[in-house]
């Protein structure tokens, strides 16, 4: 049995689906003691699941501003008494469509998803960790940093990419070790809850499949990774196996750089 995360009390962000859920299965069965936190009331159903063999909380909470940070890294440290890992999970692309297509409110509104719960989550999350001197955080970026049809989303995780760098420029001679995984094109089961709820039209749907053939003639591999192998990546950086890798932005596209 792997129990490599066995104590350790782990901070998971947009948790309730996708990576961030297979994220959270996989560290519980490894010993983890979960924070899990999503916007979405549907976070509470993988608490109840989980809690039938880890210790688990569940903490509603908007991450795109900082109480909401704040408030959950309160909730995790009352809760367990520590915070040894976070894993920054919340993000994802709202709109697909070339540039010039994008009204001033969406550009706005794709920073704000993905690149400021990651922010304010590691400025909530940092106090605790430095009192320890001890801590991993570990960002999902994405390998959209360089593709087509989503440059608001490229850019905040590209900011992702800079802060991941700054900080643990600033952390690594206090302990804590700050990586980011960079997904590439992820097979997951469809979404609860979309992140865009208009409707699609023919254009957009050419769009979104300009998007999913360029990610997939970029990779070596010529195909979408799976849930698996995006969480491994990520819990490989947040364990003591990689206890002597900081500062680092790791691709998990199938040999796409991002």
């Amino acid at each position: 049995m792997n129990t490599e995360f066995e104590g350790k009390v782990m901070l998971i962000t947009g948790a309730a689906q996708g990576i961030g859920e297979r994220v959270a299965e996989l560290a519980a069965a490894r010993g983890a003691r979960l924070a899990l936190v999503d916007r979405s009331p549907i976070i509470q159903s993988l608490r109840e699941r989980l809690s039938a063999f880890a210790e688990v909380i569940a903490i509603e909470a908007d991450l795109e501003q900082f109480e909401g940070a704040e408030q959950a890294a309160e909730r995790t440290h009352k809760a367990f008494g520590r915070i040894d890992i976070l894993v920054n999970n919340v993000g994802g692309t709202i709109w697909t469509k070339p540039f010039e297509h994008y009204e001033p409110k969406e550009v706005e509104a794709e920073i704000r998803r993905s690149l400021f719960p990651t922010l304010w989550c590691c400025r909530a999350v940092l106090p605790y960790m430095l009192k320890k001197k001890k801590g991993a955080i570990v960002n999902v970026s994405s390998i959209a940093t360089r593709s087509v049809n989503r440059v608001p989303y490229g850019a905040a995780k590209g900011g992702v990419n800079a802060l991941t760098a700054c900080l643990a420029f600033e952390n690594g001679e206090r302990g804590i070790r700050i990586n980011a995984v960079a997904p590439g094109g992820t097979e997951a089961p469809p979404r609860r809850i979309p992140r865009n709820t208009s409707r699609l039209g023919r254009k957009d749907k050419a769009w979104y499949q300009e998007i999913v053939d360029q990610t997939v003639s970029s990779t070596l591999m010529k195909r979408y990774g799976t849930l698996d192998e995006q969480a491994e990546a990520i819990l490989f950086l947040a364990s003591d196996r990689s206890s002597y890798i900081t500062g680092t932005v790791l691709p998990v596209g199938g040999g796409d750089q991002g």
